[in-house]
């Protein structure tokens, strides 16, 4: 049975964090950071914002999208990679605040690649389930500020959630083929260990996602015999600018080809593809072929290939 996204929803707190507020944390000048990474600010949510409320309010701005109640749905899936170590995770939280008491919720502790990933899964749950939510929410702020700021992370991430609602029934997107992979052998290079400082070896990050990308996204294409160049659009964890451009490189398409918000939203890890997602789709692009991408902790990737008529 095929599976379709019916539209995207998301959240961004409200605090701003310039590359000015950051930079003069860590001792980098804001010219520098938004040279390097593409990114000129990023949101911070509260101390006392959960991942689970960012979710839910991601959540809630989906199912208004979609003019569709939270008791339709028949299950919830979460993904995040900053969420509190231990049990239980966001989903149960995300569900209680929704007012549901008996609809499964899942979560999927995965950075940068979570969302990505919840959507494969849902695609193939939805046929036996009904709708499924995919959320991917994360406070990366919370990594940042646990720790002493590390000057190569600190200036990288920001807050926020997005969501998807996937269903079965005829919707805007059908979600065509996909594929995931993960290679546990780099596993060490992008950690959190829920106590000590985030570590990210940067070279290997970008090396390994720079080729993992348009590998998986050339891998799906192939399946389905569509040109990269025909594809309306990508849509893709947000990671920074630079590494966006590399994967266009790699693909062999232009730039604007690949959409792009971390200029304003900085590294949001498994929330940015669907945050990217919800701003394009309120564009009314026109119909076509869209293809989903990330790459993540683990090392985690994959590509989804999707199309509207």
């Amino acid at each position: 049975m095929p599976a379709y996204i019916q539209c995207f929803g998301m959240h961004a707190p409200a605090r701003v964090v310039t590359n000015e507020e950051i930079g003069a944390r860590v001792g980098k000048v804001p010219e520098w950071i938004e040279s390097a990474t593409g990114i000129k600010e990023r949101r911070w949510a509260a101390a006392e914002t959960t991942v689970a409320a960012l979710a839910t309010e991601a959540a809630r701005d989906c199912l208004r999208n979609a003019n569709a109640e939270a008791s339709s749905l028949g299950m919830i899936i979460v993904a995040s990679g900053s969420a509190a170590r231990g049990f239980p995770g966001p989903a149960a939280e995300v569900a209680a605040a929704l007012g549901l008491e008996a609809t499964p919720g899942i979560d999927v502790p995965m950075a940068s690649a979570g969302s990505l990933f919840g959507l494969v899964i849902a695609s193939r749950m939805v046929e036996s389930v009904g709708d499924v939510l995919v959320i991917g929410a994360e406070k990366m702020s919370a990594l940042i500020e646990g720790a002493p700021l590390d000057p190569n992370t600190a200036i990288l991430f920001g807050d926020g959630a997005g969501a998807a609602l996937v269903t079965a029934r005829v919707g805007r997107w059908e979600i065509v083929d996909a594929v995931l992979h993960t290679d546990g052998q780099f596993r060490g290079d992008l950690a959190w260990d829920g106590a000590s400082a985030l570590k990210m070896n940067g070279l290997s990050v970008i090396m390994q996602a720079a080729r993992k990308i348009p590998g998986a996204i050339a891998e799906v294409l192939a399946r389905q015999s569509v040109a990269a160049a025909d594809v309306q659009a990508f849509l893709l964890h947000q990671a920074n600018q630079n590494l966006l451009v590399r994967v266009a490189k790699g693909l062999g398409v232009g730039p604007e080809k690949i959409f792009s918000n971390v200029a304003r939203y900085g590294n949001t890890s498994s929330a940015s593809m669907l945050i990217a997602a919800a701003e394009w789709a309120a564009g009314n692009p026109p119909a076509g072929d869209v293809v989903f991408g990330a790459f993540g902790a683990g090392f985690n990737w994959g590509a989804v290939l999707a199309r509207s008529r």
